[in-house]
């Protein structure tokens, strides 16, 4: 009776770690700056590669690959590009 307890507490254990496989990212709804003095950047991309969400011109989580700024939602995202920029950089 013991050894089915144990082996249905790491059963469920590795399902719940597979079910996580992909992290959910939190976005922004609208930006609120309160800092009027910020400096507002041109992406050249016009929605993030990574999730599509469209990018605005004060987003903080920005990576220059090839002298080019791209704009992110999320440091994910941010993180995501890096890892290989060429698959999502415009050409």
């Amino acid at each position: 009776m013991k050894s089915k307890i144990i082996l249905t507490a790491l059963l469920s254990v590795s399902l719940f770690a597979c079910a996580q496989e992909t992290p959910k990212v939190k976005h922004k709804k609208s930006s609120t700056s309160s800092k009027s003095n910020k400096t507002k950047l041109k992406f050249v991309n016009a929605v993030d590669p990574i999730c599509n969400m469209p990018t605005e011109a004060d987003m903080k989580d920005t990576a220059v690959y090839k002298n080019k700024t791209y704009g992110f939602c999320s440091s994910y995202c941010k993180d995501e590009f890096k890892k290989n920029p060429e698959k999502y950089a415009k050409k």
